[in-house]
């Protein structure tokens, strides 16, 4: 079956879901993204990407072309349209079409492009037998925080991941402080106590990290937002990362050093279980 995409108003077949040559997204990065999970055919943590969305749009100063519940009605017709079962929703909004000019062009609609893409979440490999992560120089601009769709440096960080054979990179700035992954948040357990780096410009606020904290905190785990060195995540007894295309995905192995045991540890797993039931008992 053909997959279904969204393009400004239109719901087309993949191959023909096409742009101008003009689009500022294309141009310039001038734009926001956005991926929602989707478990049984319904939509995982949506309210928080909405929020989000809304929050990144607002610092680029760029308007939404849709409302919110036109939003999640597209969201909803394109899950149906696609049969997806398991997977996710991307969404990008860029400031629209115009002549190539730096400064913000006048009386453009933003463009909206929606698409989906089917991905087993639950029952993976990796979480049984966890990430293994190579740290990488953190070369970003300073607002991480904007789900922008500049994501060149994180491109170059997953590439050279996946080329020492690593499932994902950690991003490390000056000093040896972790920031975050090339599409994920970063975590340790030391113990017994999960260790972030606290929401700032400096890293994406996730908004599968926020539910996975607020679970753990539901439960009596200690959580500490504080920023960690890589040398403090070799001698970790557990990390782990989260995102919405992952969930909890535990890792074992950083920099060719063994995390732990070399094997998930109890509290991943137990986040983990956590959330995807959490994930799949509020998804709309």
């Amino acid at each position: 079956m053909t997959r279904i995409a969204y393009v400004n108003g239109d719901y087309v077949p993949i191959e023909d879901a096409k742009i101008s040559v003009l689009d500022r997204g294309f141009l310039f990065a001038d734009g926001v993204y956005e991926v929602t999970a989707v478990l049984g055919g319904k939509l995982a943590d949506y309210a928080g990407h909405v929020k989000r969305l809304h929050r990144s749009l607002g610092e680029l100063q760029m308007d939404m072309p849709v409302s919110d519940d036109e939003l999640l009605a597209i969201h909803r017709e394109l899950v149906k349209r696609n049969n997806l079962d398991q997977g996710g929703v991307y969404l990008q909004v860029t400031r629209g079409a115009a002549d190539r000019d730096f400064v913000f062009p006048k009386g453009v609609k933003p463009s909206l492009v929606m698409f989906t893409q089917a991905r087993e979440l639950c029952d993976v490999p990796a979480a049984r037998t966890g990430y293994k992560v190579k740290s990488v120089p953190d070369i970003r601009w300073t607002r991480r925080d904007i789900k922008s769709v500049a994501l060149l440096a994180q491109v170059l960080a997953k590439q050279a991941a996946a080329a020492d054979g690593c499932n994902e990179a950690w991003m490390v700035e000056a000093g040896g402080v972790v920031t975050e992954g090339g599409s994920s948040n970063a975590y340790i357990v030391k113990d017994g106590k999960i260790i972030t780096r606290p929401v700032s410009n400096s890293i994406l606020s996730g908004i599968t990290r926020a539910s996975v904290l607020q679970l753990a905190k539901e439960r009596g785990m200690e959580i500490e937002e504080r920023a960690f060195t890589i040398e403090e995540a070799y001698a970790a007894d557990e990390a782990f990362v989260t995102a919405a295309s992952t969930f909890v995905m535990p890792v074992v192995e950083i920099d060719g050093k063994q995390v732990g045991g070399g094997q998930p540890g109890p509290a991943v797993r137990r986040l983990r279980e956590i959330y995807i039931d959490h994930a799949r008992a509020t998804a709309i």
